[in-house]
């Protein structure tokens, strides 16, 4: 949302929160962007405003990138629309292409924010291992054909739970922030077909953080960084010294945490 629109907006009669799954392959990430680049913001807008009859500003939990995809992205808006919350979700994935779906809509107070008000997030990173890529996972996966030792992944982390300054993991060109996060959950768990699933968990993230832990991690995993190369490229607290940036492809944002409201249930 706009800053300069903040007061105009806040001063509508309804604070709508959505719930939104999307495949982000075809989008340049979430964030609005410039015709005739298109984003996830700029199609889920369009569609609203048709719905609830005025302009729209989405405000989102979370900026995801090009390729990158949702399961629980959350987005709040101020109409003075008139459409009953329970006709939103269908009325709405009426219009919207079929790689975007709101999952979720509910009324909320005026002082909620899909971003301000989170509390925590979590993504999911998947890899398939194996020889062989699957071509129908091409676009939600990063496929690794050598094999990857998972003990030494879970061990680097284990390294990375609790509160730690994640600067080693951050990329430039992000909004400045405190690079000092808590990471509550980080696992990797076995799937079925030579799938791998990281799952972490925390109060905040910085930019391309998740991309850039997994892309160190799987050289962990790969042999070419010990355990102890890995920990001090930690406190290094230097990006330069970790390794590249994992394919936007495998990430998702699962869902996002708020304190104290029960907004709609994940699946």
């Amino acid at each position: 949302m706009k800053p300069e629109h903040i007061a105009e907006m806040k001063a509508r009669a309804r604070n709508i929160v959505l719930s939104v799954a999307y495949d982000g392959t075809a989008y340049h990430g979430f964030q609005r962007q410039t015709p005739p680049v298109t984003a996830v913001q700029n199609i889920l807008e369009e569609k609203l405003q048709l719905v609830f009859g005025d302009s729209i500003e989405l405000a989102a939990a979370g900026r995801t990138d090009a390729g990158v995809h949702a399961y629980g992205q959350v987005v709040n808006f101020f109409t003075n629309g008139t459409i009953p919350v329970s006709r939103i979700v269908r009325a709405v994935n009426s219009l919207l292409p079929s790689d975007i779906v709101v999952k979720a809509a509910a009324e909320t107070d005026a002082d909620f924010s899909a971003r301000h008000s989170a509390t925590s997030k979590v993504y999911l990173y998947r890899m398939q291992q194996g020889e062989t890529p699957d071509p129908l996972r091409a676009r939600y996966v990063w496929h690794e054909r050598r094999p990857l030792d998972l003990f030494r992944m879970r061990q680097a982390l284990d390294c990375i739970r609790g509160t730690h300054d994640f600067s080693a993991f951050r990329a430039s060109g992000g909004a400045p922030m405190s690079p000092v996060r808590t990471m509550y959950e980080a696992v990797l768990q076995e799937r079925p077909d030579h799938l791998l699933e990281f799952r972490l968990h925390g109060n905040g993230f910085l930019y391309h953080m998740v991309r850039n832990l997994i892309g160190t991690i799987a050289d962990v995993g790969l042999g070419r960084l010990s355990l102890e190369e890995f920990q001090q490229i930690l406190a290094s607290r230097d990006r330069q010294n970790a390794s590249a940036t994992a394919p936007a492809r495998g990430l998702y944002l699962y869902e996002v945490h708020y304190a104290g409201r029960d907004l709609f249930s994940f699946p």
